[in-house]
């Protein structure tokens, strides 16, 4: 356990969450769910300025990044590193307005080097004032980690982000979130279907097809690698209706690929007329890191795709609380939803699958360094918070939470990724 070391509050925003702002696994640093308050007061007046004219100075949205990334480079600091060093960013949003004065935050902290990122908008982020919930993965300098930069051929960022659109980190390629686009940054002509057809094709078969094709496998090319080496991709889909199709064409390049896939419903894109963004992370062609599936017996209906080991890192895909059609808490949930009993008694259940999990390769809960929980209604946390206290006690919880869009079933409540550091 000396390889991992935890920055944490006791009682976020004064209830009883320990949080776990930052973890150190190794040379990985994992920044979780980080909003624009104080952990432990739950205090905006920093960010919301001065009462009787909140609009004097900076502008607020503008404020509300500064203080994130502020934030999230002094714990990289305390950890030996800096955003410099960053191999991944995450960022959601409950609406379009904090964009634009988040990518000038961005770029003012970040400088020339802003890490492959993925942003979509949601329903709302964890706290309600909050417009920006932003998640860093980052490195501790060295050589043996050293970072470079991939710019493939047609896998660009969007002219507005300005992020590097791969990056290899020793054995690692982390690629950004990618949406269907041509190289104006709209919607390429090959995944359009024509205003004038009443069919003619299908938006999400066609845009999943054409991401993994035109936008993964040539960015993992350009890192010297292959689309078989791809362990780990994260899909932000525009309906959960479409869940069925994205997996059917998934399955058909990576039915032969063990890589663990989260897919979460999302409420907008940067890009008009694209209903999908896909991020991923390989394997370079001379890793000396191995690929496992982990066995495990869960129920076939848990999860879209296996549970994989990458040398230190164990990576479920994203896991529901539901076997054969029925999920934890049934009918007694919806009746007691005063007391969020849905989001823990799934939350119960998907930890009883971690748990499985970890046993499996032999972690314990310190192992746990990232979890992301996407639910439909943000409430349902207090629920998965009081089972995650339940089952692990005061072990501080490194979490991200955001509310979707309504999920692939009408009694789920969450659908939660994890990472565990062995």
């Amino acid at each position: 356990m000396s390889s991992i070391e935890v920055k944490a509050v006791e009682r976020l925003a004064g209830s009883g969450i320990a949080y776990a702002q930052a973890i150190k696994a190794g040379p990985f640093i994992f920044l979780t769910g980080h909003e624009a308050h104080d952990f432990e007061t739950g205090s905006r007046q920093a960010v919301d300025g001065i009462s009787g004219f909140p609009l004097y100075g900076v502008p607020p949205l503008r404020r509300e990044g500064d203080f994130i990334l502020d934030r999230m480079q002094g714990l990289l600091k305390a950890f030996g590193s800096d955003l410099s060093h960053g191999v991944r960013l995450d960022q959601y949003y409950p609406t379009t307005a904090p964009v634009e004065p988040y990518h000038q935050s961005r770029r003012a902290k970040f400088g020339s080097y802003i890490p492959p990122s993925t942003s979509v908008v949601m329903e709302r982020c964890l706290g309600s004032a909050s417009s920006i919930c932003a998640s860093l993965i980052a490195v501790v300098p060295s050589e043996e980690y050293k970072i470079e930069r991939v710019y493939p051929k047609d896998v660009a960022a969007p002219s507005w982000s300005g992020f590097v659109p791969a990056i290899t980190c020793n054995d690692f390629i982390f690629i950004a979130g990618q949406m269907p686009t041509d190289e104006a940054d709209g919607l390429h002509p090959s995944v359009r279907i024509p205003d004038h057809a009443r069919w003619g094709g299908s938006d999400i078969r066609r845009q999943t097809e054409f991401l993994i094709l035109h936008k993964l496998k040539p960015a993992m090319e350009a890192a010297g690698s292959t689309l078989s080496n791809i362990f780990k991709a994260q899909v932000y889909l525009q309906t959960a209706e479409m869940f069925p199709d994205f997996a059917d064409v998934w399955n058909q390049h990576f039915a032969e690929i063990p890589c663990a896939v989260t897919v979460v419903p999302t409420k907008s894109y940067g890009t008009v007329g694209g209903v999908i963004e896909i991020n991923a992370i390989g394997l370079k062609a001379d890793a000396a890191r191995t690929r496992t599936v982990v066995d495990v017996d869960l129920p076939s209906m848990a999860s879209y795709g296996p549970c994989v080991q990458v040398g230190e890192f164990v990576l479920p895909s994203g896991l529901m609380a539901v076997d054969e059609g029925v999920f934890a808490g049934g009918a007694a949930a919806r009746q007691f939803d005063s007391i969020s009993l849905a989001g823990y008694a799934q939350a119960k259940a998907v930890y009883g699958y971690l748990d499985a999990i970890r046993k499996a390769v032999g972690a314990a809960p310190e192992n746990v360094v990232r979890a992301q929980y996407f639910v439909d209604d943000i409430k349902e946390f207090a629920g998965i918070a009081a089972a995650w206290k339940d089952s692990y006690g005061q072990q501080p919880h490194p979490f991200v939470c955001v509310q979707t869009p309504p999920l692939p079933a009408e009694d789920a409540a969450l659908i939660a990724d994890f990472w565990l550091y062995l």
